[in-house]
């Protein structure tokens, strides 16, 4: 049982630490644990009583020693607080390598839920008002999990069918409740729920065209009515904070990972249960190691100009508006602004004149299968056909699984690509895989 607070049930609502990641070269291990480091003081000054991660933890599926490092002292100082700690494998982490002694870490309060057996198996806390069930449901990549579970190889399926486990066992202890007050419920997950606005730096989990789950796939249908409804979905994935209903929320990252964050809080979200449910939900701001500034003009006035003066000591993503490009012009921005991490080059238009799209353009907002589609148009002068986007969407699926410990299910409709020996198959990945540095993982029975 967790430590409960006088009021209620207060927990905090994290996720996507992405452990051992770097922005644009720039390592991030040193910020991300002073991230932590303020995250165990607030635990210990509001009395939590619960840490919820909701997955993505680390970075990738094989992390660094030393971001491992960072993660046993975090843990081992939020456990000192006396919270409970329930920590979910997220599409970065490796779900076995995650999971591995949480049997044995149960007693000293450290929840991992890795597996997908575990999801419906919940953390059991109390306070004056009654008991309260914390779930943990991993990042379920449908590929790996739709056998096992008996459902449709797509994100609505697997998380429905988990999703109605969760909400059966949480009606089943809820008709037992009595005297002793209603059971409250808080279910954690690691998904892309319909209404949730992604920053544009998460790593996609489209799978046959769609990657995201309307709400109900976990919270249930209206009509199903409360007795199996949870009172605070918990989410993971997306790295900005926000609100997709008042009690379905994604924390975010508590750094920023993408320029497309610039100006934005970033942190957590402290959860209070009282004797019915949610009554407050407050935002735990985190500082960040610096700022984040978008600057675009000619290299004369970016150097010049005060009204950017704010920006010399942050990381800056700026693009060179010159009609000509500038000579050196990385060298000559690192005078005024030292920390520019991202230049680019886009010349004011001239009246009359079109400038050709640059590749960059032609291909912005365009998902792993349009980009490799793309790419075909191009490579072979006509769109690829049905067979070959078809064989595409296998090809980027299986990247997605191709490290985790689980073997994915055959895949007949890859069995006629010809690899030549010592080539490695199906390791194409898109640009935000790539910069992450990690194959996607799964999870495991």
């Amino acid at each position: 049982m967790g430590r409960p607070s006088v009021a209620g049930v207060r927990i905090l609502h994290t996720s996507d630490w992405h452990l051992g990641r770097s922005f644009h070269r720039v390592g991030m291990l040193e910020h991300q644990a002073a991230a932590l480091d303020a995250l165990v003081e607030v635990v210990r000054a509001e009395r939590v009583d619960a840490v919820v991660v909701a997955g993505d933890v680390y970075d990738r599926a094989l992390p660094a020693v030393d971001a491992v490092a960072v993660l046993d002292d975090a843990l081992h100082r939020l456990l000192g607080t006396g919270a409970q700690v329930l920590l979910t494998s997220g599409n970065h982490d490796s779900a076995t390598r995650l999971g591995f002694g949480g049997r044995a870490t149960e007693g000293a309060g450290l929840h991992l839920r890795t597996r997908v057996a575990d999801a419906a198996r919940p953390v059991e806390l109390a306070d004056a008002h009654g008991p309260v069930a914390l779930y943990g449901v991993p990042y379920l990549e449908p590929g790996l999990v739709a056998g096992q579970l008996g459902t449709a190889r797509s994100h609505a399926a697997v998380l429905g069918e988990v999703g109605s486990r969760v909400r059966a066992d949480l009606a089943s202890r809820r008709a037992g409740d009595g005297a002793r007050g209603r059971t409250r419920a808080l279910v954690a997950a690691h998904a892309f729920v319909v209404g949730g606005e992604a920053s544009g730096d998460e790593r996609d989990i489209t799978v046959g065209g769609v990657g995201s789950v309307p709400a109900g796939v976990l919270l249930g249908h209206p009509d199903d009515g409360p007795a199996g409804r949870p009172d605070y979905l918990a989410l993971g994935h997306l790295h900005g904070r926000q609100a997709v209903t008042e009690t379905a929320r994604y924390s975010g990252s508590p750094l920023a990972y993408s320029f497309g964050e610039a100006g934005r809080s970033k942190g957590h979200w402290l959860v209070e249960l009282g004797a019915s449910g949610v009554e407050r939900v407050d935002a735990v701001d985190v500082t960040p190691p610096r700022a984040l500034a978008l600057l675009r003009g000619r290299l004369e006035h970016l150097l010049s100009a005060s009204e950017h003066a704010g920006a010399e000591g942050a990381w800056c993503q700026v693009v060179l508006t010159d009609p000509e490009r500038p000579r050196e012009p990385m060298a000559a921005l690192r005078t005024r602004f030292p920390h520019v991490l991202v230049l680019s080059w886009e010349p004011d238009p001239v009246p009359g004149a079109r400038r050709p799209a640059g590749y960059a353009e032609r291909v912005a907002g365009l998902d792993d299968e349009a980009l490799c589609c793309s790419f075909v148009e191009h490579a072979r002068g006509r769109a690829a056909d049905d067979g070959e986007r078809s064989l595409l969407r296998a090809a980027l699926e299986a990247t997605r699984t191709e490290h985790v410990d689980a073997d994915p299910a055959p895949r007949p409709e890859l069995a006629a690509v010809d690899l030549r020996d010592g080539e490695r198959p199906l390791t194409g990945t898109s640009s935000s895989s790539a910069s992450s540095g990690g194959a996607a993982a799964g999870v495991v029975a």
